[in-house]
């Protein structure tokens, strides 16, 4: 999934200065990277609308949304969200990094793994489902990141599994994680 992120540069730094961003409803950010071999690495502060961020962040792609970031006087962006800070208690964001993304290079992620179907040896066998994985580290181009890796366990009987080999079928990216990770499978009840 793709959005855009309007941006504005900030010149204070600091705790009081970060305050008076948060006050004014904008939220701190930096910009760090290259976009290019041989360009410029220095990082950029920003501020965000918090609003647009939480809503790219509750997306169904989350942080691995890729982000054209539009800022006044500079050029428009690639990035990914690298990390991000939330209140403990209100939940509200604090502060948000981004990385410049080459789109010809490969980046690693890690990607949701959801499932769908209902396995076979829970419906028939009264078994249970035991998702163990929900993750994948996967190396793909920018553009081609997923939203998610779609899983179908309604084959499953008891003692099947799912490993990442059996799920990294796909041209587009490619598994980092162990290839014998189990990702899910189906267990007796003790």
């Amino acid at each position: 999934m793709e959005a855009t992120l309007e941006a504005v540069k900030r010149s204070g730094r600091g705790k009081n200065e970060a305050r008076r961003l948060r006050v004014e409803g904008k939220v701190p950010a930096v910009v760090y990277g290259a976009q290019k071999a041989g360009d410029e690495v220095a990082p950029v502060a920003v501020a965000v609308s918090p609003k647009e961020m939480m809503r790219i962040l509750h997306s169904s792609s989350g942080v691995n949304t890729l982000i054209t970031l539009t800022v006044p006087g500079e050029s428009t962006q690639k990035v990914l969200v690298k990390e991000f800070q939330l209140d403990p208690i209100t939940q509200h964001l604090l502060h948000a990094d981004f990385y410049r993304v080459d789109l010809t290079r490969k980046v690693q992620v890690k990607v949701t793994v959801r499932l769908h179907g209902e396995p076979r040896g829970v419906k028939v066998q009264g078994g249970v489902l035991d998702f163990v994985h929900r993750e994948i580290e996967v190396e793909v181009l920018p553009a081609n990141i997923p939203d998610s890796i779609e899983v179908d366990v309604s084959d499953l009987g008891i003692g099947d599994s799912v490993h990442v080999r059996d799920v990294a079928s796909n041209a587009a990216w490619t598994p980092i994680s162990d290839p014998d990770m189990m990702i899910v499978h189906v267990v007796v009840i003790k």
